[in-house]
């Protein structure tokens, strides 16, 4: 859990994944929102597509930022076959983080074998990069969240996340369950999706117990520490 009173601003960087994520994205606005991530100290920057990875990995030469991209973004709907090979070809280009979306059709139907078995595949594709899944919790009722996380967990996937973003973001009750669910594991919650206000909701989360952030706007975020230590959201700095 990320104790905000011993935090800076550069710090706190890297309890956010900055993200650019339309599929009409140009190459400038790729190198933008990488050089956002660079600035802001962030933990990953995601692109809309592994055809930027490229692209991506030229801006963040030098720092310890993750380039990073969606598998099966933003539907979750392809085949354990097609994941996998989507995740082996985004570290082949150079990602170091892959955040995959879950079958949410398949869970709902029941089939948690079959969910289980993409999320072990799309864990063994990854090799070393960073692994999270997405649940898009606001398509399912609280057991299916648990169930979902629990899968996730037992998978050996390093985060369970709640949203591509692409729709309807998550609530405090979804994220709480997660965190209940990953509590006595090596598994941690990423929050993504966040409506507004989006700086006090994200420190929210944060303070909850989530690890991780995925937004395409840290910087507003970021830079509303000293004011969410003024209103007292956050506690006071004690570095």
């Amino acid at each position: 859990m990320v104790d905000l009173a011993t935090v800076t601003s550069w710090e706190l960087g890297k309890c956010f994944d900055q993200s650019v994520l339309p599929k009409n994205t140009t190459e400038e606005e790729i190198r933008e929102g990488a050089r956002i991530a660079v600035k802001y100290n962030c933990a990953a920057f995601y692109s809309s597509s592994t055809y930027w990875t490229s692209v991506v990995l030229d801006e963040l030469d030098g720092t310890d930022i993750l380039p990073a991209t969606g598998i099966a973004f933003p539907f979750g709907s392809a085949t354990s076959f097609i994941k996998a090979k989507e995740a082996e070809e985004a570290v082949r280009l150079g990602c170091r983080a892959l955040d995959m979306v879950m079958n949410i059709g398949a869970l709902k139907s029941g089939r948690s074998d079959d969910v289980r078995r993409e999320c072990q595949d799309f864990r063994d594709a990854a090799g070393d990069a960073l692994t999270k899944v997405i649940l898009e919790t606001c398509f399912l009722d609280d057991d299916e969240i648990r169930r979902a996380s629990e899968i996730v967990v037992d998978a050996g996937i390093d985060y369970v996340k709640t949203s591509s973003g692409q729709f309807e973001g998550p609530s405090m009750e979804h994220v709480l369950i997660m965190l209940d669910a990953v509590a006595d594991s090596p598994a941690k919650v990423k929050v993504a999706g966040v409506k507004f206000p989006r700086p006090q909701n994200a420190y929210a989360f944060l303070l909850a117990g989530a690890e991780l952030i995925g937004t395409r706007d840290a910087p507003t975020i970021i830079d509303a520490l000293d004011q969410m230590r003024r209103i007292g959201l956050v506690p006071p700095y004690q570095g």
